[in-house]
């Protein structure tokens, strides 16, 4: 615990920037059956089953002294998605960066030999020199801030059923802009 606060409490770096992730995941929620109509003596009923169109995964990655916030939505949680999402932060949003210190749980999948699996070892092995992870206590997860945004996506847009993937990716789009 002591390790996360101490980081959370350094100076912004943006050679050394602070990213926060964290994962959830948005079941897909079909149409309602039909009401059961009023017959004498019994009025009408309603059955709240519902059928399932899958679940989707939320992959959220944000840098708190910046304000900055990044999404994804995949339909597995796999290493691959991490894998995938550290190196998009690597690549994309932190290109000159020399070390991304990344704050996660201690979810099965955070794996970092998992770039071993993905990438040639000189490959993986750069992008391991790239990072630092800093791995929240079991049962504090709620230091990672990135836990905190997605309780905020969840109450500002994802708190209704939601049918298609498609309409969470432009919910969560329009969320993030």
């Amino acid at each position: 615990m002591e390790d996360v606060l101490d980081l959370y409490h350094e100076p912004y770096d943006e050679k050394r920037p602070v990213i926060c992730f964290d994962e959830s995941s948005k079941a897909l929620r079909g149409h309602e059956h039909d009401p059961l109509p009023a017959k004498p003596g019994a009025v009408e009923r309603v059955d709240h089953r519902y059928e399932r169109n899958g679940k989707q995964r939320i992959h959220l990655a944000t840098e708190p002294l910046t304000g900055w916030v990044n999404v994804e939505i995949t339909e597995r949680r796999r290493t691959t998605e991490w894998i995938d999402r550290m190196v998009e932060l690597a690549d994309v949003h932190y290109p000159d960066a020399d070390c991304i210190r990344v704050v996660v749980d201690q979810l099965n999948t955070h794996n970092p030999a998992g770039f071993y699996q993905f990438f040639p070892p000189d490959q993986a092995q750069a992008y391991l020199d790239r990072f630092e992870f800093h791995y929240v206590p079991k049962k504090g997860s709620w230091l990672n801030m990135a836990e905190i945004e997605l309780g905020v996506l969840k109450r500002q847009c994802l708190d209704r059923r939601i049918y298609h993937a498609a309409t969470l990716r432009s919910e969560v789009a329009a969320w993030q802009a």
